[in-house]
């Protein structure tokens, strides 16, 4: 962490504010654990992605630990806008992870939205869409403990089933000083069935920030879909740049460039094989056969997948 961060200081901070300000949707990379590291933060940047969020991180962790802030966070000079995305349950403790990383990125997100039982039973992600005062009071103390006014703060959230409580939730978010919210269109207990985009709306004309629309969002004709279903200020896509991670540049499919790009810039960063092979492999789900998935799916060394590559795209 610590050379990237170097180079970092040396760069100038962007202000997200500024993309909604732009009269543009603005096109954000969702936080996903394991994926949206560096190296694919650099890729999906070259392909007209307008922000990008890390993985979540467990604040605790990153304030108590020198490790976990090291394997957790990486940036560098070229990774701007950037959001960090927290998983915390108490406002100091946000603050203090906050103030850690302040001079690197240009925002944190609370994650109110992540259904995963492990975050749930521990206090964290979703189940503090049902504690809107803990919610309002880690955004005031974030906004009073930084200094930078440019600095964002933002949360992203799932819907009650009683829509009237999330409104009040974002009321209270807006009220503490939240930059903005970014709505996944599901309750806690959904999980594949239709994201309610409607309630998005809702919640968009019940409020005066920013809000960015999330949920099954694939092609960039969704995209525009759910821009006009929801007035949205921004879209945020989780698998969908997963598959293609030129889909904000406008592919329908992951072009050949953009798998060389990806190669490029995943052996320069170290990026471990796993990592390289599975980002490949969802790069690739649409535009090989079968019978090539068999094969390329199984390959157990860079050497091996570069190899195939080499051999079956010349790349």
């Amino acid at each position: 962490m610590v050379d990237d961060i170097r180079e970092t200081k040396e760069c100038q901070l962007k202000d997200p504010m500024d993309l909604f300000h732009s009269g543009q949707v603005v096109k954000i990379c969702a936080p996903m654990v394991r994926y949206s590291k560096l190296a694919f933060r650099t890729l999906v940047r070259k392909y007209s992605c307008d922000l990008c969020y890390t993985p979540m991180i467990v604040a605790a962790d990153f304030v108590r630990s020198a490790k976990a802030r090291d394997s957790e966070f990486t940036t560098n000079k070229g990774d701007h806008p950037l959001i960090v995305q927290f998983a915390a349950k108490e406002a100091q403790v946000l603050c203090d992870a906050a103030r850690i990383i302040c001079p690197f990125a240009d925002g944190i997100d609370l994650n109110c939205g992540c259904p995963q039982r492990w975050a749930i039973s521990e206090g964290y992600g979703a189940c503090l869409i049902n504690k809107p005062e803990l919610v309002k009071d880690m955004v005031r103390l974030v906004r009073n403990q930084i200094d930078n006014p440019k600095f964002s703060v933002s949360i992203k959230i799932r819907i009650h089933k009683d829509l009237k409580r999330t409104v009040d939730l974002c009321q209270k978010a807006e009220a503490a000083g939240v930059s903005w919210i970014t709505v996944h269109g599901r309750s806690i207990e959904e999980r594949h069935q239709p994201v309610h985009y409607d309630a998005i709306k809702i919640i968009k004309q019940s409020m005066s920030i920013p809000i960015v629309a999330n949920g099954d969002i694939k092609t960039l004709k969704d995209a525009e879909n759910v821009h006009h279903l929801t007035e949205a200020d921004g879209i945020m896509v989780a698998r969908g740049l997963l598959a293609n991670p030129a889909m904000f540049a406008g592919y329908e499919e992951t072009p050949f460039q953009c798998i060389q790009d990806w190669v490029d810039i995943a052996l320069e960063h170290g990026t471990p094989f796993t990592c390289f092979h599975h980002h490949l492999m969802y790069m690739m789900e649409r535009i090989t056969s079968k019978q090539e998935k068999k094969v390329f799916n199984v390959l157990s060394s860079t050497s091996a997948v570069l190899d195939y590559l080499n051999d079956h795209y010349g790349l």
